[in-house]
């Protein structure tokens, strides 16, 4: 059984599928459908044809050059094969296709890693173009340089024990949301010591 090749998209036409054309000078062509036969007609070029295999074998998208592929010949010369001879034949077949594709996976993904590095430097381009819209307008600035500011406040011992939490155990309101925030009141006494302790600060600070 042998097994014909597509003259335009070099797909594989099996015995008794396909049609073939024969030109006034003798010379057959082979067609696995349709599509590949009104392309012909219309004097397409395969090579300029975006999904056959000559095009994706010139543009270097295909493995093209590999001692796999010279396993794959037309031979019109007849062998004859017994049992032994078939069997060993027909292992080296698997093992030349396994080998075969993994040889061209390997190139399909050496190729794709140029792709993959020029994506890159283009997004990293981008981002230093237009990095105003996603970094903070004071982001990498120092900070003010007041002596004052860096001072450590003094706490206020009794403001702690003033300030009386009022919260029931089992309340709604011991739930943190948006819409209750804070669960505690200030008594009138935490206000007063707040507001002395406040006063003798800025008192400090003016001196």
């Amino acid at each position: 059984m042998r097994i014909e090749k597509c003259y335009f998209c070099s797909a594989p036409v099996y015995p008794g599928h396909g049609m073939m054309f024969v030109r006034n000078d003798c010379k057959v062509f082979r067609f696995c459908r349709s599509k590949c036969h009104k392309n012909f007609k219309k004097k397409r070029n395969p090579r300029k044809t975006r999904w056959t295999k000559a095009f994706r074998k010139s543009a270097g998208k295909e493995l093209t050059v590999d001692n796999s592929l010279e396993f794959e010949k037309r031979r019109n010369i007849p062998v004859k094969y017994n049992r032994e001879l078939w069997s060993k034949t027909m292992e080296a077949m698997k093992k030349v296709e396994i080998i075969k594709n993994k040889r061209q996976a390997r190139f399909i993904m050496n190729r794709l890693k140029k792709g993959k590095e020029l994506d890159d430097a283009a997004n990293i381009s981008e981002v230093k173009k237009n990095i105003h819209l996603i970094r903070a307008p004071h982001a990498g600035k120092p900070r003010c340089s007041d002596e004052t500011s860096h001072k450590p406040v003094p706490r206020c011992p009794a403001l702690t024990s003033a300030v009386s939490l009022q919260v029931k155990p089992n309340s709604w309101r011991t739930r943190w949301s948006r819409s209750w925030p804070k669960t505690w009141r200030w008594t009138s006494e935490a206000k007063k010591t707040l507001l002395i302790w406040t006063f003798t600060m800025l008192c400090v600070t003016e001196v």
